[in-house]
Order: structure tokens, then C-alpha cells, then sequence
């Protein structure tokens, strides 16, 4: 298989996956719909960012080594499944979220940094992606393709998930999602703090093989 092919290979299934609603999406709407169109931009970018360190430790051989050690993976697995459980709870708490203009600075709003890092962590702490990662590279990539194109490969990754998150938050914060927002109010929290505690006891129940 020819580098090109190899790289659109890959690509066709990642994109499968990032568009399939999960943890990622789960952190984004919350932070878009609660905190505005910036804090969901910067989710995005951080759950994008994150891609780069899963490819990063699954071409060093690493990801193996966490895929098929029981003990990593349950510590890993755990984490994650905690994170998502606090981050469940304190939206399923949360009064009804006052939304912001679009693009409007609020001198009271979530820093940047914080959505950025919430987005990264809701993306590396889940066992699953550590799983899809070493799954799709052993199974896609050839061990002749150079490691600087493979980083490459994930670059594009990381690019491409970081743009589909961007146009989430961005649909989430027009005028007619927030006003359907508006409308549910509190039930919007509940829900998603719901979908996030489901999704934590999703990743507690995951096996390594």
C-alpha cells in the first residue's frame, strides 16, 4: 500500500470516529452551551491537541505497552472514568446556564485555558481512544512508514478533529441553538451531566482486549 493510500485509509476511518457522538462531543456542547462560543472553540482545539499525544506514544511503541498492561490500563481507565463522573455531576448541579452572545468577552467568563485543558483531559483520559489509536496504527499503518510521516499522519488528525469540534461549538452558539437552550434551561445540565456520568460508567465497564 502506497504512503497516500495508506494516509486515506486512515483518515476514512478516523473520521468515522470523530463523528460519532461521545465524551469528546459530550465536553464540547457543555462548554459551549454553558460558557460560550470561545470556551467551546478552545475545547475543541484542546480535544484536538490531545490526538497528537495518542499518536505520539502509540508510533514510540508505548501504546502497546499500556493496551496489554492490565495495570496501566486499569489506572488509566479509572481516571478517566472518575474525570467524566465529576464532570457528570457538577453539570447534572449546575443552575440553568445564562448564555452569552456569540463571540461576546465576558470579564467573568471561563478562562480559555481551563475549557482548553478540559477538553484535552475528557480526550487523554479515555482508555478507549489509547485502544483506537494502537488498533487503527497496527492495523493501517505500515512499521516501514517513517516515524516523521506517521507524526504527520497525526498532525492531520489532530487538525481535522480540532476543525469538526470547532463547527460543533459554532452550530451550538448560533442564535437558534441557543434560544432552543434557552427554552430546556436547567433540563440541558441534567441531560448532559446524565450522558457524561453514562459515559464515565461506559469506561469503567472498558476491557483492554
Amino acid at each position: 500500500m502506497s504512503h497516500t493510500a495508506e494516509f486515506l485509509s486512515l483518515m476514512t476511518v478516523f473520521l468515522v470516529a470523530a463523528v460519532t457522538p461521545g465524551a469528546d462531543f459530550a465536553c464540547v456542547m457543555r462548554e459551549s452551551v454553558a460558557h460560550g462560543r470561545r470556551a467551546g472553540l478552545a475545547a475543541a482545539i484542546g480535544v484536538g491537541s490531545a490526538i497528537l499525544v495518542h499518536v505520539g506514544y502509540t508510533v514510540l511503541g508505548i501504546g502497546l505497552i499500556v493496551a496489554h498492561s492490565i495495570v496501566v490500563f486499569t489506572i488509566v481507565k479509572w481516571a478517566g472514568a472518575a474525570y467524566l463522573v465529576w464532570l457528570g455531576v457538577k453539570s447534572f448541579r449546575a443552575p440553568a446556564p445564562v448564555l452569552p452572545d456569540p463571540g461576546a468577552t465576558d470579564p467573568a467568563a471561563r478562562p480559555l485555558h481551563r475549557s482548553l485543558a478540559i477538553g484535552a483531559l475528557t480526550n487523554l483520559l479515555n482508555p478507549k481512544a489509547t485502544l483506537f489509536f494502537v488498533s487503527l496504527f497496527s492495523t493501517i499503518v505500515s512499521p516501514s512508514t517513517p516515524l516523521m510521516l506517521q507524526l504527520g499522519y497525526g498532525l492531520a488528525m489532530a487538525l481535522v478533529l480540532a476543525g469538526w469540534f470547532s463547527i460543533v461549538a459554532l452550530f451550538l452558539t448560533t442564535g437558534t441553538a441557543r434560544a432552543a437552550f434557552a427554552r430546556v434551561g436547567r433540563w440541558f445540565n441534567r441531560a448532559t451531566g446524565l450522558m457524561l456520568i453514562a459515559l464515565g460508567v461506559r469506561v469503567a465497564l472498558q476491557r483492554s482486549h
